[in-house]
C-alpha cells in the first residue's frame, strides 16, 4: 500500500505563501527558498509550496486543491472563522451545517481552499 508523505501546492509566490502558512499554522518552515517552501505538520505530513513557474512538467492552474482541518466542536469552527476573518483571509463560505458536519471555507493567496470542520458524530 502506498503511504503519501507530502502534499505540494503550486503557488504564484512561494515566499508569500510561506508567510501565509507560517502564520496560519503557527509553524516555521523546515525549508524556505525563493521558489519553494516546506512545512512539517504535527502529523508528520510534509506540506510543500512550489512556485508554479518552475514546475516541470508545467503545473495546472493554481487554486484547485482543498486542505481540510478537523476540529473538535462547532465552537472551534466559529472561533477560527472569527480569527481568520480578523486576519483578512478570504472566506467564501461562512460557518454552515452540511451533511458531514459544521464547516467554513477560506482561501490561501492562490485560491486553494482551506476547510475547517467539526465532523458530525452520529
Amino acid at each position: 500500500m502506498l503511504d503519501p508523505r507530502h502534499l505540494l501546492l503550486y503557488v504564484a509566490d512561494a515566499r508569500q505563501s510561506g508567510r501565509f502558512y507560517a502564520e496560519l499554522l503557527s509553524l516555521q518552515p523546515v525549508e524556505a527558498q525563493d521558489t519553494f517552501c516546506m512545512f512539517r505538520l504535527p502529523s508528520g505530513l510534509m506540506l510543500g509550496l512550489w512556485g508554479a513557474a518552475g514546475v516541470q512538467p508545467a503545473a495546472t492552474p493554481p487554486g484547485g486543491f482543498e486542505l481540510g482541518f478537523a476540529v473538535a466542536s462547532r465552537a472551534e469552527v466559529d472561533a477560527l472563522h472569527a480569527q481568520w476573518q480578523a486576519r483578512g483571509i478570504r472566506l467564501p463560505q461562512p460557518p454552515t451545517a452540511m451533511d458531514f458536519g459544521y464547516t467554513f471555507t477560506a482561501c490561501d493567496p492562490d485560491g486553494h481552499r482551506l476547510r475547517v470542520y467539526a465532523p458530525e458524530v452520529g
